[in-house]
């Protein structure tokens, strides 16, 4: 079954493709999945965000095609393939999602909706560095832009067992909810207190992505009236697939971990799940 969002229209998300290749095609292949493996390793695991990897990402970006000029036809690039699409559907229901939650907390003037890059081919250029593939999905602050290459949801079916439209919908919800973040000022709070305190960095980092976690819950639960049977339980897997403890098979300590075990992430989402974003603000309520 597939989540019941409305189709998009162009006045109403922020999209792009950049990239060489352009946008891969919707199942299709792409990046070898052994690579975008390890890059899920890093990124999902080791926290590894584009302002800490843009000097590391310019020697894998060596031998691969480089950024291109950016597509900003939201059209185009929204019906390039299934996953296009489907990321588009999505990023209009996150930003009506929140565009409402901040209108009824008296904050309407505070929100800004996100750019969507959906890149492919190689290396992209972002605000906050030389992006790549091998990352994985990531959101960069400086401009505010959320970049995924979308052959990774293969991986994240075929390699990491976690298919499905809300799977999906997931990996996007929680780079939304990172810009959420950054809109309302808890990222830099949260950054702040990594540098007054560099032994609760990881520990801090944890935190941040269990309410990014916990604010794609939120977007679900809010509408539940568009979830099918099986949705959660797709949201569910995805969740735990990519915990700390499961993608390293116990090769790196907890201490170690930058955003959570299986368990950690599972009930962060399902605390979202109930639609109520201040449960997700106590997350990271560090004093």
């Amino acid at each position: 079954m597939r989540m019941r969002l409305n189709p998009f229209n162009t006045g109403n998300i922020n999209v792009r493709s950049s990239g060489g290749g352009g946008v891969p095609g919707g199942k299709a292949g792409g990046l070898g999945c052994g690579t975008i493996v390890i890059a899920a390793l890093g990124y999902f695991v080791f926290g590894l965000d584009p302002m800490q990897t843009a000097g590391m990402v310019e020697g894998v970006q060596q031998g691969q095609q480089q950024a291109g000029p950016a597509n900003t036809d939201e059209q185009e690039v929204c019906t390039s393939s299934e996953y296009a699409l489907e990321a588009c559907n999505g990023l209009q229901s996150l930003n009506q999602t929140w565009a409402a939650t901040f209108d009824a907390q008296g904050y309407g003037d505070q929100f800004q909706q996100p750019t969507l890059d959906l890149y492919g081919g190689g290396g992209v250029n972002t605000g906050c560095g030389a992006g790549n593939s091998s990352m994985g999905p990531f959101y960069c602050p400086a401009d505010q832009t959320i970049y995924i290459d979308t052959s990774f949801y293969d991986t994240l079916e075929r390699q990491l067992g976690a298919g499905g439209d809300f799977a999906r919908y997931y990996v996007l919800a929680h780079e939304y909810g990172h810009h959420i973040q950054t809109i309302t000022g808890i990222s830099q709070q949260i950054r702040s207190a990594q540098q007054q305190n560099p032994s609760r960095r990881n520990q801090l980092q944890v935190l941040m992505e269990l309410q990014a976690d916990c604010y794609a819950g939120v977007w679900a639960g809010k509408n539940r009236n568009l979830i099918e049977p099986g949705d959660i339980e797709e949201g569910m897997n995805a969740a735990a697939a990519i915990g700390d403890d499961r993608l390293t098979g116990g090769r790196v300590s907890k201490e170690n971990f930058t955003h959570g075990t299986s368990q950690q992430r599972s009930q962060a989402l399902r605390l979202g799940l109930q639609g109520d974003d201040r449960a997700c603000d106590r997350i990271t309520n560090i004093g």
